[in-house]
């Protein structure tokens, strides 16, 4: 067993320090915890959508187009609520009209809706809606000063995580 299988036994082995420094980079892979609340994943009976976050978010992005930011209006957060939990409930997306004559006859206008379902963070959906004509229209509406903005998670449907934002003055 002399050089020849020591040398054998060194190319054999060589391999160990780097998958020892790989294991240890794993170790350190971010947790959900380390996440911005944009990203973190809504397809979970434990998650809940950071609404602060989407106000933010959506705030910004009309400031750069020219509207003013919107404010959480705790009825149409309810009403966001209720229409995600029915369309989760539903296995649908429901139409943006029914919810929309709903709001308004709790006496808000310039009401806007944005019913979706699939995306499964914060920032997806954002970017979904910001890729769409009317979403986009119901984010950047100027007369809107109110919103709304909730998720429904159903485990055994089709799309898994439901939208809704509302949007009104």
């Amino acid at each position: 067993m002399g050089a020849r299988h020591t040398r054998r036994l060194l190319r054999r082995t060589a391999w160990l320090p780097a998958l020892a420094l790989l294991g240890s980079c794993a170790a350190e892979a971010p947790t959900t915890a380390a996440l911005p609340s944009i990203y973190l994943p809504l397809a979970s009976n434990s998650a809940h959508i950071d609404v602060d976050a989407a106000r933010d978010m959506i705030s910004a992005y009309r400031r750069n187009r020219g509207a003013a930011p919107l404010a959480v209006d705790p009825e149409l957060q309810r009403l966001a609520e209720a229409e995600a939990a029915a369309m989760a409930l539903a296995d649908r997306p429901s139409r943006a009209q029914t919810v929309k004559a709903a709001v308004a006859r709790l006496g808000y206008a310039e009401v806007n809706a944005n019913l979706s379902a699939g995306y499964h963070t914060l920032a997806e959906a954002f970017s979904g809606w910001r890729e769409s004509p009317p979403h986009d229209a119901t984010m950047t509406d100027p007369r809107a000063t109110k919103m709304g903005i909730a998720t429904a998670y159903a485990p055994g449907t089709k799309y898994k995580v439901y939208w809704a934002l509302l949007t009104a003055r």
